[in-house]
């Protein structure tokens, strides 16, 4: 047997739907035993995307059965509606963040490991393998595929908006409150491990020329062996990652 509720999005969750449920009251039939979370989901908003549900005016949880004539209200994450004590959905695990971004945000993940964030990414992993590293490892999903935020596993997603990396670096550091996490130049853009201090004479074979004239201050991974200094790669990535912190455009 099916119930009738009627659904309102708010904010920038209005983007997934189609134009003409945009902004409006949508009724929608669902099954007797249909969750929150189902139809929210069925409706084209993943639920890694919501922060609150109010349903007839109360905090809700995405697992509650809907009943004949309830009105769902559905706010984004980040907004600046004070939930107070109305129960919102958990925006990240607890401890450290840690990310896996699917196939196409290698840029982003380069961008964040460089900001200090242990990123998983190969644009090899299929989206089920994407899942399993989310739901064993507690990592934050990074995507701009709407269907794998709703796979049942992921707690903890965010669907990116910008097209270009260092749009789409402000908008989950802004987004995710980031830039007091922040460590950079502490990872590998390659591989994603640690890096360590070492010292110039133990490098030295491997620099260049003109870096060995001029640099002192060396840093590298203990797996690819490359090693990093504060050149002008190094200068300009400082300056993508302070705009990143200050939300700079």
């Amino acid at each position: 047997m099916m119930v009738c509720a009627t659904f309102r999005f708010y904010g920038n969750l209005n983007d997934f739907l189609p134009r003409d449920r945009r902004q409006r009251d949508i009724a929608a039939r669902c099954a007797r035993m249909a969750t929150t979370k189902h139809m929210i989901e069925a409706l084209g908003v993943p639920h890694t995307e919501v922060e609150l549900v109010l349903v007839n005016g109360e905090g809700a949880g995405l697992d509650l059965l809907l009943e004949e004539g309830d009105r769902v209200a559905v706010y984004p994450r980040f907004t600046r509606f004070d939930v107070g004590s109305l129960a919102p959905a958990p925006m990240l695990p607890a401890g450290r963040i840690r990310f896996v971004a699917d196939a196409h945000l290698g840029g982003l993940a380069r961008l964040l490991r460089m900001a200090g964030f242990d990123t998983i990414y190969d644009n090899g992993l299929r989206d089920d393998q994407v899942e399993a590293l989310a739901a064993d490892e507690e990592r934050v999903v990074l995507t701009r595929d709407r269907e794998l935020l709703k796979r049942r596993t992921i707690a903890y997603g965010c669907y990116v908006r910008a097209l270009k990396a260092e749009d789409q670096l402000r908008e989950v550091f802004e987004r995710l409150g980031l830039a007091d996490r922040a460590r950079p130049f502490t990872r590998c853009l390659h591989d994603n491990a640690p890096l360590h201090a070492i010292g110039k004479a133990e490098v030295l074979e491997r620099l260049p020329p003109m870096v060995a004239a001029c640099q002192d201050g060396f840093s590298t991974c203990d797996v690819c062996r490359r090693v990093y200094w504060k050149g002008t790669h190094w200068q300009r990535m400082s300056r993508v990652l302070e705009q990143a912190a200050r939300g700079d455009r």
